[in-house]
């Protein structure tokens, strides 16, 4: 779906007519330019390449220089395909986070935050109650048993044990948009996104 590329800037909340609060977080949505127009004839299908935050020259090989330079623009750090564009948009044009409209429902796409190594209880919930008496000390967090006897004398596949956990791509689906702010490229959605702050995000439509 058509969509735009942004930065998450942070949580914050605010109170609706009714006077609830709701938390929100604030995204940076573009500007964001047509970097390449994929065609059915020449590519296969149809879409369009959009490049967000601007990167130094000196940092881009001379084949992506040349690729931005056929856009007319700056090179960008980040480059992502969107389909299903509404309007008809050529190599070049921007598109301003006025592409969204307050109430209409965005699903946002991002990579989690690392965790590292984790155990079963913070990676999968467990409830880590091990026995505290008759002599046990160390087993509080334990996984417990993996896997039966003899038969089928195998631990089966997708066993919930220790591992690495976050650091995977995320999409949150159907967040509102609460708020619109052209002036600073700010989108203001319903709920929590994944990742850090600054970190990248997708907002499709």
């Amino acid at each position: 779906m058509s969509g735009l590329i942004g930065k998450k800037i942070g949580m914050t909340s605010l109170f609706d007519d009714k006077g609830k609060n709701i938390p929100c977080t604030v995204l940076e949505l573009g500007p964001c330019v047509v970097t390449q127009v994929r065609t059915t004839a020449v590519d296969g299908y149809e879409a369009l390449q959009l490049g967000f935050d601007d990167k130094a020259e000196k940092r881009v090989t001379k084949a992506a220089e040349g690729h931005f330079k056929k856009a007319n623009t700056a090179p960008k750090k980040k480059l992502v395909e969107f389909q299903n564009f509404e309007e008809e948009l050529n190599l070049g044009d921007t598109i301003t986070v006025e592409h969204f409209v307050e109430g209409e429902f965005v699903d946002v796409s991002g990579t989690s935050k690392g965790k590292g190594f984790q155990g079963v209880v913070k990676r999968h919930g467990f409830a880590g109650v091990g026995q505290a008496t008759h002599g046990q000390h160390n087993r509080l967090r334990a996984p417990g048993s993996i896997g039966a006897a003899s038969y089928p004398a195998r631990v089966f596949k997708g066993m919930r044990m220790a591992g690495q956990m976050g650091n995977v791509k995320v999409k949150v689906q159907n967040l509102r948009v609460v708020k619109v702010v052209p002036e600073k490229n700010l989108l203001v959605v319903k709920g929590c996104v994944p990742g850090h702050k600054n970190a990248y995000v997708i907002v499709q439509k």
